[in-house]
């Protein structure tokens, strides 16, 4: 019997049944954190964390995979993912289930299903951040070897968390880092803004500014504060390392912009508070060159630390 054949003959079709049930109560956090478990949906996110999965290899600070379920007409669009899953499925270490359309609707909060999801288990390092604070082991940690690392501070949009997550993989960051007070990056909405970033970067939650600003020092990290209001801006520290790189002097530096670096981000209506600003070696602006009065938090990230990694990879990768 073929592995769809198999899926085929146990297909969930009651919409009503207790697992059903089970997994749409990780819309709450309070289901999540009581269960340790998350919901990652789409075939992107379900595609990275089998993959992580298949990888079998240590993974500290990313999720690990508990169950998928999927419908089968999903499933033929995406041979690949099939694959995949079927190779997980024989190893018998993740719950694979074959379902109806109804029944993936009634397990997502999300307007239109995308035809597959995932259940998960939280890193250890996701604390809930409403009950507990990031140990100093795991500030540690996140920062050991870091050379970029984005830190959202009381950000409350869920596609703002998501979307800043994505960026930092993309741009090569070694973690995310949440104060409490930030939307739960493990929010269904956030994870699929997440794009499947949360298997390829760690991220750490319940994490006291003052304490990773610390630690961050400890390790020869800086500090920068992305604020709108500050004189400096991200394209001069930019163009000064593109200097820099080429053997030409800058001039007064006042950021070396490939130095390893934590990026504060703040809040979407109120920014970062000044004693947040305060805790930075230095603020830092996006310039803005249309008559646009702000960016989102989400697209201010992208330049930041795509600037960081940039200079970053000039110094270190040539």
């Amino acid at each position: 019997m073929t592995f769809v054949e198999r899926l085929e003959d146990r297909l969930l079709s009651n919409p009503r049944a207790d697992r059903v049930k089970d997994v749409a109560a990780l819309t709450r956090r309070s289901m999540r954190s009581k269960r340790g478990l998350f919901r990652a949906e789409g075939p992107q996110n379900v595609r990275e964390a089998v993959r992580l999965a298949l990888a079998d290899l240590p993974a500290p600070g990313l999720p690990r995979l508990d169950a998928v379920y999927v419908t089968l007409q999903e499933l033929d669009r995406h041979p690949g993912i099939a694959a995949d899953l079927a190779a997980v499925a024989d190893r018998g270490d993740v719950f694979v289930r074959a379902v109806t359309p109804e029944v993936l609707a009634a397990m997502t909060d999300a307007v239109t299903p995308q035809g597959m999801l995932a259940v998960c288990r939280f890193p250890s390092s996701a604390l809930d951040a409403s009950e507990a604070s990031g140990s100093s082991d795991d500030v540690a940690r996140a920062l050991g070897a870091a050379r970029l690392v984005g830190m959202l501070v009381r950000v409350q949009d869920p596609g703002n968390a998501g979307t800043v997550i994505r960026t930092a993989d993309a741009a090569g960051a070694d973690a995310v880092l949440c104060t409490p007070g930030t939307v739960d990056p493990f929010n269904p909405k956030s994870v699929r803004s997440s794009a499947g970033s949360l298997f390829h970067v760690p991220v750490f939650t319940g994490m006291e500014l003052a304490e990773v600003v610390a630690v961050a020092r400890e390790h020869g990290m800086g500090v920068l504060a992305a604020d709108g209001y500050a004189s400096m801006t991200v394209s001069e520290l930019a163009d000064a390392a593109v200097l820099r790189a080429a053997g030409i002097s800058s001039g007064d530096v006042a950021y070396p912009l490939e130095q390893p670096t934590a990026w504060l981000f703040g809040n979407e209506a109120q920014g970062l508070s000044e004693a947040e600003v305060a805790a930075a070696d230095l603020s830092v602006a996006v310039p803005l060159y249309g008559a646009a009065e702000s960016l989102n938090v989400a697209t201010a990230a992208t330049v930041c630390l795509y600037a960081s990694a940039q200079a970053q990879r000039r110094i270190f990768d040539h």
